[in-house]
């Protein structure tokens, strides 16, 4: 709910996340078009963003070469959490436009959430419940090893 209610005007907060600062943005992993963050408001564990560096709101807006980078980086994400959550699977998608209920609509970004059998599906958007057990910063340094291990196979 605080993501909700929070004031989102000015800057686009994908846009503006300089190198120097991807501990405190939680930025896990830089592409050549692309990054990897975790969600500062995650609906479980290891929610990842995946967006790429330049600006658009749909995918038609991007080149074929972010296009691809921008897959490529999902399916990296998707590899790093079944690796370290062991996850039963995974939400992904993105939510193109305000009526899909995009929350920064002018830059297209994806979705990567964990998910097990049994977890609690939408009652943390619902019910304005966390049933995340570990902090952010902890599942940051987990996620992040996870990553540097793909750059250097």
């Amino acid at each position: 709910m605080e993501y909700i209610k929070s004031d989102k005007s000015g800057e686009c907060i994908f846009c503006d996340l300089r190198p120097e600062l991807d501990r405190d943005h939680l930025v896990l992993h830089r592409g050549q078009h692309v990054f990897v963050l975790l969600n500062r408001y995650p609906y479980s564990a290891g929610h990842l963003l995946v967006a790429p560096y330049a600006h658009g709101a749909c995918l038609e807006e991007l080149e074929l070469e972010v296009r691809s980078d921008l897959m490529a980086r999902i399916a990296d994400g998707a590899r790093v959490l079944k690796h370290a959550y062991r996850c039963d699977g995974l939400n992904i998608g993105a939510n193109v436009g305000t009526a899909s209920g995009a929350g920064y609509p002018d830059h297209l970004h994806f979705h990567i959430v964990p998910r097990w059998s049994g977890d609690t599906n939408f009652m943390t958007v619902v019910g304005e419940t966390s049933v995340i057990p570990q902090h952010v910063e902890r599942i940051f340094d987990e996620l992040v090893a996870g990553f540097q291990e793909l750059s250097a196979s």
